[in-house]
């Protein structure tokens, strides 16, 4: 991405920070141009601790990142686990055969075909801790440009946290969450999609009825129970 171009999504991003925002959108948006802007990297999440100190995703850029992002908190180990438990930065360059994650490293690259990941650490006002997880696809794609620009992206998470969080908004985000994975579910288990596809439909009809992601999940899960009722 040249210099202006990547200029125009950073002011982007910024301007999506003025108050009042709306704090789903402001961190799909900033999720989407970290995996746009950086050199290397295809996907990208945000992971925010919970009151009860549960582990959640937030802006998956797809289904990806967000079954990565799942399969750490499962194991409790990998770059985003331990971004969120207290690492500043963390890295992995070769994710197959790096031998701090046994078990995550090598299903990650079989199963989800990730190469490199890339975690910043990131605290937001009040009390939000978090981590700004940075994938892609092939090992040997983190460099010093990777590094800054996430960095930046991560401090962006943070702003948007700090500045627009309150505990109300925060539950709806992560109920977002949760209402969007089982939708993915419904669509895989009705159109026989992987989870993958699944995303990708969504997105598509998000986009071309131009309603919100979220708006759609919960009208394929009302739909879905509507039927189980028989109505």
């Amino acid at each position: 991405m040249e210099l202006d171009e990547l200029i125009g999504v950073v002011n982007e991003v910024a301007a999506s920070l003025q108050l009042p925002m709306d704090l789903e959108a402001t961190l799909d948006r900033i999720t989407r141009s970290a995996a746009e802007a950086t050199p290397g990297i295809d996907h990208a999440s945000i992971s925010v601790t919970t009151k009860g100190g549960r582990i959640q995703t937030l802006a998956p850029t797809d289904a990806v990142a967000t079954r990565a992002d799942e399969l750490q908190y499962e194991l409790r180990q990998g770059p985003c686990y331990e971004a969120v438990a207290g690492e500043p930065v963390v890295q992995v360059d070769d994710l197959a055969t790096d031998l701090r994650w046994p078990e995550y490293g090598p299903k990650a690259a079989a199963e989800f075909g990730i190469g490199s990941q890339l975690s910043f650490q990131f605290h937001a006002e009040p009390n939000v801790r978090g981590a700004l997880n940075l994938y892609a696809g092939q090992p040997d794609q983190i460099d010093g440009e990777t590094r800054q620009l996430g960095e930046m992206f991560a401090r962006l998470v943070a702003i948007a946290l700090g500045w627009g969080r309150h505990d109300e908004t925060l539950s709806q985000a992560l109920a977002s969450r949760t209402q969007i994975g089982q939708a993915v579910g419904i669509v895989m288990e009705r159109y026989r999609l992987d989870p993958d596809r699944a995303f990708a439909f969504l997105v598509r009809v998000s986009q071309s009825g131009n309603v919100k992601l979220r708006e759609v999940a919960c009208g394929i899960i009302a739909d879905t129970v509507a039927k189980a009722n028989g109505r």
